[in-house]
C-alpha cells in the first residue's frame, strides 16, 4: 500500500451536541492536513447527540460513529478503536488546532525520542481572568510535564496503556501519567508541541463569565474537600452540569 493510500494520522473528536462548533474544528484539522504529506482521517464520535452534529460532520468529510456513554474517556476510546491510522491525535469539538500541528506530531514521533504528548493551550480571546487561567495552565504544565489539550501518540501506545483512563474527571492527567510512565520504560519522553498549540474555546466563559472556574472553586470548596475524602456525589453532579449536560 503506497504512501498516498494508507492512513497515517487519525484525529478523534468527541462531540456532544456540537453543531455550532464542529465544522470549524474539522476545518482547522483540514488546514493542518494540507501541510502534512501523509493521509489524515477525521473521526467524530457523536456522544448522545440530538442536534445536527453528525450531519454537519459528514458533510465536512468526517467519519461519524456513535456513543452513548457519559464519560469522555470512553468516547475517545471508541474513536481510537475505530481509527485506521498508526498515529492518534485527539481534540475537543469546540477547539481548533494550528496548521502545522499534524506535521509536527508526525516529525516528533518519527524521531523515536518521544512516546507522545500534548500541546500548549492558547485561548481564542483574552481578558484579565483568562490570562490568569492561561498562566495557571502554563505553570501546571511546566511543573508536571503532563501537557494535554491535544493528545497525540501512536495507536499501539494507546492500546498498550488501555486507552484513556475511563473516569469522569481528570482523565487527561491520568492518561498523560500512564503515557509518560510507559514511555519512560522504553527510554522515551512525554513532551509537548513546540511550534503549534491548541486554540481553546471560550464559549463557557462567554456564557457564564470569565471568572467561571475561579468562582466554581470558591463556591464549591466544601464539595471538593468531600470528594478528596471519597464522597464524589457532589462532584459527579457538577461534572454532569458543566460537561456532560452542558449542551443538552
Amino acid at each position: 500500500m503506497g504512501w498516498k493510500m494508507k492512513v497515517h494520522i487519525s484525529v478523534i473528536i468527541p462531540a456532544h451536541n456540537e453543531e455550532k462548533y464542529i465544522a470549524r474544528c474539522i476545518k482547522s484539522i483540514r488546514k493542518s492536513a494540507k501541510q502534512f504529506r501523509g493521509k489524515t482521517e477525521i473521526i467524530v464520535v457523536c456522544n448522545r447527540c440530538t442536534d445536527k452534529t453528525a450531519e454537519i460532520a459528514q458533510n465536512n468529510g468526517a467519519k461519524v460513529i456513535f456513543n452513548e456513554d457519559r464519560c469522555i474517556a470512553k468516547v475517545r476510546n471508541d474513536g481510537i478503536a475505530a481509527a485506521s491510522g498508526k498515529i492518534i491525535v485527539t481534540i475537543d469539538a469546540d477547539n481548533r488546532m494550528t496548521k502545522g500541528t499534524l506535521s509536527e506530531v508526525y516529525k516528533l514521533l518519527r524521531t523515536g525520542k518521544y512516546i507522545g504528548g500534548g500541546a500548549p493551550i492558547r485561548f481564542e480571546r483574552y481578558s484579565f481572568p483568562l490570562w490568569c487561567n492561561d498562566i495557571l495552565c502554563r505553570i501546571s504544565f511546566g511543573l508536571t510535564g503532563l501537557y494535554s489539550g491535544i493528545f497525540w501518540a501512536k495507536k499501539d501506545s494507546f492500546d498498550a496503556i488501555g486507552g484513556f483512563v475511563e473516569q469522569k474527571a481528570m482523565e487527561d492527567v491520568a492518561t498523560a501519567k500512564l503515557l509518560k510512565k510507559y514511555g519512560k520504560n522504553q527510554g522515551k519522553k512525554y513532551t509537548t508541541l513546540r511550534s503549534n498549540y491548541l486554540i481553546n474555546s471560550t464559549r463557557k466563559y462567554d456564557d457564564l463569565g470569565d471568572w467561571l472556574y475561579f468562582k466554581l472553586v470558591f463556591q464549591n470548596i466544601g464539595m471538593f474537600l468531600k470528594a478528596a475524602m471519597g464522597d464524589k456525589s457532589g462532584m459527579d453532579k457538577l461534572l454532569d452540569e458543566m460537561f456532560y449536560e452542558y449542551n443538552d
